[in-house]
């Protein structure tokens, strides 16, 4: 075993392999939870990284089948290793630039597709020397535009799409999300603690679907005494367990 390799406890025995290029963070495991996967979908991840997403979906759901996507060989490499681990016999991990899927994985018949993006557009700020680094913060493997565009042909009809983002580009997401078909049906903003300004909006899109979209209430990471709060504990669960 490649000794800059680590095994991540995620609860319930599983874990994630993860490197210094290629780990997780906060964003990742409330998006998780935020999909609400159901035992039976067939899922699939872009940009999947370590596979971080997946496994802990599959750490309490039985899915049908999952797919993880992901243009890194070395995260590909990560989340297989980690797979195996856990014996997800029904998980996958996938090498590919997301333009060029056809043939790798089926169209138009997954019931949920995640997506966890980089959150600065091509250009913006300044990027990081590290290739792992760069595509995992900044759109220089595709642009949000072409991961909806994909993420809508995955889907059967009725399939969700669901994804996080920065709150500033709220407003693109979901002008994106109505043009290519995945209509936005479930919003939750994230914020810190009460009075701060959020930093992360997580939203759920479904393929097909009539206009309506809920505005969930936003998410407080701590509470005034700096302590995770009490939806926060029940959202981390057995991966929080692992780690007092």
């Amino acid at each position: 075993m490649d000794e800059s390799i680590k095994f991540e406890p995620l609860g319930n025995g599983k874990v994630a392999a993860v490197s210094k290029e290629h780990t997780f963070g906060t964003d990742a495991v409330l998006l998780a939870n935020f999909c609400r996967a159901k035992a039976g979908d067939k899922m699939i991840d872009l940009g999947t990284g370590c596979g971080i997403i997946p496994f802990i979906v599959m750490r309490d759901k039985s899915l049908k089948s999952c797919v993880g996507v992901d243009i890194s060989e070395s995260a590909v490499k990560l989340a297989n290793i980690g797979a195996r681990e856990n014996g997800y016999k029904n998980f996958c991990a996938v090498c590919s630039d997301i333009s060029d899927l056809k043939g790798k994985v089926a169209f138009g018949c997954h019931t949920l597709v995640t997506f966890n993006p980089p959150y600065k557009a091509a250009g913006a700020g300044i990027e990081s020397k590290d290739p792992a680094i760069r595509t995992a913060r900044h759109e220089t493997a595709g642009d949000m535009e072409s991961h909806i565009s994909v993420a809508a042909r995955l889907l059967q009809t009725g399939g969700r799409l669901c994804m996080c983002q920065r709150p500033e580009r709220a407003a693109e997401l979901i002008s994106l999300m109505s043009r290519y078909g995945v209509e936005p049906k479930r919003m939750r903003l994230v914020a810190k603690c009460v009075g701060e300004k959020p930093w992360l909006v997580l939203i759920e899109g479904k393929r097909c679907a009539n206009t309506g979209l809920i505005i969930e209430p936003t998410l407080y990471v701590y509470d005034k005494e700096n302590n995770y709060t009490k939806e926060m504990i029940d959202i981390y669960g057995s991966y929080k367990a692992e780690h007092l």
